[in-house]
């Protein structure tokens, strides 16, 4: 995958890049450290961070004193920021992401890029328009091990592809649902926000496995089932599969779940016509195993999405995750984002565990391997609540 270049080289490639910060706690305190360590590096400097209660310096430590407002724009302006990375709540992000495209500053922008595909538009034509550089922050594709994996599957290592899995099997207490107003929403004061199992917490394995399956832009999908579900008193799903159809012939069907009775590293599953590999994206992990030889593991690299931008700015560097290549995350997205409403799982589909606070549903962690190991909707596996519940499974059309 490859960026558009614009005017890139004139960024000079011995100055750190001056990088504002939208978004420094909860998730965005990842970025903070990523920031810290590439300022150690000397490629980036901190000269401002907007959040709406300023950073303490215990928390900057010895990032200096970087310019803190809770006013994006002014915040740009006055620091003459290059790049901003975007760490907001999921609504805000086109909005955000433009401000920064008006004044010319390039961007890492978080995942999910914006939770409709109108919006994902909207910011992805106006960032095009306004000539900046963007990086969608899905840092699973900046894993050495798809480069690995491609050249395995290109090569026929596991014969023919026939398909591809995803699996998530998390676990997250009731209180993850209370981290902020907009936390397991589907809508917030009438705004979208689809903070669902598949399009945030989990959004990883869904982006990773198109990309390994080379159906990253949205002209590559031609269909989309989806099965919402949810044990926790919320709006969103947390507890879902998607099944994606492809101008390529391979269905991708991702499962998820954050109500699992044990937390697992979740994964992507390439099915081959006579082998198959296995990507542990968090651990940048692979499996390859085929028919008349023995299991093959290798661990991988990763380049740092930010770092890559930096290097794409200054030395011309291919961009990894540039707007249109989660093109077809997006059209997920927009499928769960029109689906009906998650159903919600009957009291005997789940149990509370004493003294955790969290929801478990009972065989869901097998049910989500086997739909990554047969491509199968949690329906077809016969999970009762899913054959019970109203509305499922719920097929979309994009063409």
């Amino acid at each position: 995958m490859t960026g558009r270049m614009i005017d890139t080289m004139s960024e000079s490639p011995n100055t750190p890049l001056p990088v504002v910060l939208a978004g420094a706690r909860g998730h965005g305190r990842w970025h903070v450290e990523n920031i810290r360590r590439l300022q150690h590096k000397g490629i980036v400097r901190l000269v401002g961070i907007c959040e709406l209660t300023p950073l303490t310096e215990e928390e900057l430590g010895d990032l200096g004193t970087p310019e803190q407002s809770a006013d994006f724009g002014a915040l740009l302006d006055a620091t003459g920021a290059r790049v901003a990375v975007i760490c907001t709540p999921i609504p805000t992000h086109t909005d955000l992401a433009l401000t920064a495209a008006e004044r010319g500053v390039h961007l890492l922008l978080e995942k999910p890029p914006a939770p409709s595909y109108a919006e994902f538009r909207r910011m992805a034509d106006g960032v095009a328009a306004a000539g900046v550089v963007c990086q969608i922050g899905f840092q699973s594709l900046g894993s050495h091990a798809l480069p690995a994996v491609r050249e395995l599957i290109e090569q026929g290592a596991i014969g023919k592809l026939v398909g591809l899995g995803g699996a998530g099997a998390w676990v997250r207490d009731e209180d993850y649902f209370r981290r902020a107003p907009w936390a397991g929403k589907r809508r917030l004061n009438g705004v979208d926000v689809i903070d669902g199992a598949l399009t945030n917490p989990l959004a990883h394995a869904v982006a990773t496995a198109l990309s390994l399956g080379g159906s990253t832009r949205a002209e590559h999908v031609t269909g989309i089932e989806t099965e919402l579900l949810r044990a926790n008193a919320i709006e969103s799903d947390d507890t879902s599969c998607v099944r994606v159809s492809t101008t390529q012939g391979h269905p991708v069907t991702v499962a998820a779940t954050l109500c699992a009775e044990e937390a697992d590293e979740p994964y992507v599953l390439v099915h081959g016509s006579s082998g198959r590999i296995t990507f542990w994206y968090k651990q940048d992990r692979v499996l390859l195993q085929r028919a008349g030889h023995g299991p093959q593991e290798s661990e991988h690299g990763r380049t740092d999405l930010l770092e890559n931008l930096v290097d794409h700015l200054t030395a011309g560097a291919d961009l990894l995750v540039p707007p249109d290549e989660t093109g077809a995350f997006m059209k997920v997205v927009e499928a769960i984002r029109t689906a009906p409403d998650p159903a919600p799982l009957p009291d005997t589909a789940w149990h509370r565990i004493p003294g955790e606070r969290r929801r478990v549903v009972p065989g869901i962690d097998g049910l989500v391997a086997a739909a990554a190991d047969t491509l199968s909707l949690y329906s077809e596996l016969g999970a009762p609540w899913a054959l019970s519940a109203e509305h499922l499974p719920n097929e979309v059309s994009t063409r």
